[in-house]
């Protein structure tokens, strides 16, 4: 092994700068002491918001002190916004030769980008590549440090973007290795790994999967911050049920047609039907391959009707006036329409409070809101899928998916967005919005740890919430209450309260949780407010007949 080969032999001081030693979790410190066991290869599944960045750099620390030549560390991510991220945390990371002074000072040089408009000099100490750059340099940069006698790490983030189409032209060094094989180290992360040819292919280029950190680990071990799931069902109005439905019975004649032609497309999973579908109408069979390109082009087409039901934006504006006004929120969609949509409607009920984040803003656009929510400026941002990767803001503590995905990678980067771990963040909450009776999966994460996992409805036309077990709650609330004799402004308050907690977890929480919110409100309003969560509190937990 890697680490036992160099402990041997004597570094000369002072070549190069070091990394500083940082506390780690358990499961890092086990990771890492699989990864050197392993000769320093492999791949490591572990949820977002784990620490995955810190764990390669921990690794990259020690490896550097273990060899007996200088060691050049090249990272690998999919977008500019995930290259800006570890160059931050690579920065903090990288200590001056006396290990006293940051990198920020003398060594700021050290860490160096290419793409996203940075062009980095290629022989750096450390040096982030954006996938789009990396395919047509980076193979060239790591056969050229390896001639000059350097050992090399390749951290591979997101390494799942890596195993198709022209991103494997990053790996086109692996053949040339050589003798420098042993110098050669390598470090795949992903939240969820591919399976199957691409997970070969990555097995191959960076070595086997190594360890699994899963969420229900990393719950249970305090690692995420403890977080509440919502599932939020919607409804069609007519006119897009009617054609929802249209669709469907459309769909079920096309399907009956390519089963006969292809009857193994019942036993195969989504991404093979789909495959499978491909090859059915570029085929010969002129009703086969009919039947096959409409069955695709139908598919998409109701798709695109349950991700742009009317309802959710309106959902989405009326979960967000319930929220709390302190928190950072971010909302996820799969259409930019819908987003803009929602956000001209949040800029007339919250002026200069969001942001929206998308492909079509333009890259400088797209890093003002970033930077905007950052700093705390606005609390609320839209955006689709550019950020399901590399978007590292502990304060965020709200997630809204606005339209869903069935992709399971994609629903745990976007609950990872909100579940990383901050000092004063005691829970996150991530709000699903499905649409009941259809295709849409409503199960947001089958390994969702000990999470409280809520089934709401919403109302359009009422714009109203309903949540069961806790309006039965807030019902014998009431009563009680009435009993004793309420004016009309307590009466409303009351509502008040119980009003922003239908949409909540807080009345599930431990009494002296409870008990110690209301003693730290701020004002008379919150005192109320967390003043009804314990009483809910207690009703749930007495007998139907209390």
């Amino acid at each position: 092994m890697k680490e036992k080969q160099f402990t041997n032999s004597l570094r000369s001081e002072g070549s190069q700068p070091h990394l500083s030693d940082k506390q780690l979790y358990p499961w890092q410190e086990e990771c890492i002491q699989r990864w050197f066991r392993n000769d320093c290869r492999g791949m490591v599944q572990a949820v977002t918001g784990s620490g995955k960045t810190r764990l390669a750099l921990a690794a990259a620390e020690r490896l550097q002190k273990s060899l007996p030549c200088p060691l050049r560390i090249r990272i690998v991510v999919p977008t500019g916004a995930l290259m800006r991220q570890w160059h931050r945390a690579a920065q903090d990371f990288l200590f001056s030769q006396d290990g006293a002074s940051s990198a920020r000072g003398s060594q700021t040089g050290a860490v160096g980008m290419v793409g996203g408009g940075f062009q980095a000099e290629g022989d750096g100490f450390c040096t982030i590549y954006v996938i789009n750059s990396a395919r047509y340099r980076l193979a060239r940069q790591i056969l050229a440090d390896l001639k000059q006698g350097n050992a090399v790490l390749l951290i591979a983030d997101e390494c799942h973007r890596y195993a198709s189409g022209q991103n494997r032209l990053i790996f086109e060094f692996l053949p040339y290795l050589k003798d420098a094989s042993s110098r050669f180290c390598s470090m795949g992360l992903s939240a969820t790994l591919p399976s199957g040819e691409a997970l070969r292919f990555l097995s191959s280029a960076l070595g086997r999967k190594i360890y699994s950190y899963g969420m229900a680990q990393a719950a249970s071990a305090r690692t995420i911050c403890r977080y509440d799931l919502f599932h939020i069902s919607l409804s069609f109005d007519q006119e897009e049920r009617d054609a929802y439905d249209e669709l469907s019975d459309r769909l079920a004649l096309l399907y009956a047609t390519i089963s006969k032609a292809a009857p193994s497309i019942h036993h195969m999973s989504q991404t093979e039907r789909f495959e499978l579908l491909r090859r059915l109408a570029a085929g010969r069979e002129p009703k086969t391959a009919q039947a096959a390109s409409q069955y695709m082009g139908l598919t998409y087409k109701r798709k695109n009707l349950v991700c742009l039901a009317s309802a959710r934006v309106s959902c989405a504006l009326e979960l967000l006036r319930l929220l709390p006004a302190h928190e950072r929120i971010l909302v996820f969609g799969e259409r930019i329409s819908q987003a803009e949509e929602l956000y001209q409607l949040l800029q007339k009920a919250f002026p200069g409070r969001a942001a929206r984040y998308h492909s079509q803003m333009g890259r400088q656009a797209n890093q003002n809101a970033l930077e905007r929510f950052r700093n705390g400026e606005v609390r609320i941002l839209i955006t689709c899928k550019s950020l399901d990767e590399g978007l590292d803001v502990p304060e965020v503590s709200i997630g809204i998916i606005l339209s869903g995905t069935s992709t399971q990678r994609q629903r745990i980067q976007r609950l990872g967005r909100i579940i990383r771990q901050k000092e004063g963040k005691s829970r996150s909450s991530l709000y699903y919005l499905h649409v009941s009776d259809t295709a849409e999966d409503s199960c947001f994460l089958p390994d969702a740890g000990k999470a409280v996992v809520s089934e709401l409805g919403y109302d359009r036309d009422r714009r109203s919430f309903t949540n069961p077990p806790y309006e039965k709650a807030a019902f014998r609330l009431t009563e009680r209450l009435e009993r004793r004799g309420m004016n009309d402004a307590q009466w409303n308050e009351l509502l008040r309260c119980l009003r922003l907690g239908l949409i909540r977890c807080d009345w599930r929480l431990s009494q002296a949780w409870l008990r110690d919110r209301n003693r730290l409100a701020a004002d008379t309003s919150e005192k109320n407010y967390w003043f009804c969560m314990e009483q809910l509190h207690r009703i749930s937990r007495e007998g139907p007949d209390a």
